[in-house]
């Protein structure tokens, strides 16, 4: 059995990085984000009908990595973020995204915290409004019940907090 494990969180909360030490921690799998990819290939700035896309495009990645996985799966975001980011930037989510998000299940979420200093990107776009998602994807975890921990830390405190967590809520 997989154990999926969602890390979301505000721009520049080291989700990518996590995702990637935790994977080698258990040797198995994780998902990159596929807005990276999508994003590198895009010529302008990216468009609702994009969001769809790439929130497509995780969830092929997601699938394709459960298959390879062993023990655990780590997913580099997932719909939540997809949904928040669209409803943020666009005042609505596509359909699918919204019904995807509630046809998928996830076993534990990280959720990220923002005490890590923001590192510029040319794809992150609210260095000011870090708290503010923060916030919204506690209470979106919170108002559906679902199972997560906040991850803090910097660099190697990060992942052993991480790692704690994981352990912790599936050794109870």
């Amino acid at each position: 059995m997989i154990r999926k494990i969602a890390i979301i969180g505000p721009e520049s909360t080291g989700k990518s990085e996590l995702c990637q030490h935790l994977a080698r921690i258990y040797d198995t799998e994780w998902v990159p984000e596929y807005a990276r990819f999508y994003l590198d290939r895009l010529e302008g700035e990216y468009q609702k009908e994009d969001l769809l896309h790439i929130a497509q495009g995780q969830m092929a990645w997601e699938d394709d990595k459960a298959e390879q996985a062993s023990g655990y799966l780590f997913c580099d975001t997932n719909l939540i973020v997809m949904k928040v980011w669209s409803e943020h930037k666009y005042g609505e989510a596509d359909p699918w995204i919204l019904e995807e998000l509630e046809r998928r299940q996830y076993d534990f979420y990280l959720l990220g915290n923002i005490d890590l200093i923001w590192r510029p990107d040319p794809q992150r776009e609210h260095p000011k409004l870090r708290k503010h998602f923060f916030d919204v994807y506690e209470t979106y975890l919170k108002e559906h019940d679902l199972p997560y921990a906040i991850v803090s830390g910097i660099e190697d405190i990060r992942v052993k907090c991480a790692q704690d967590l994981i352990e912790d809520f599936f050794n109870k």
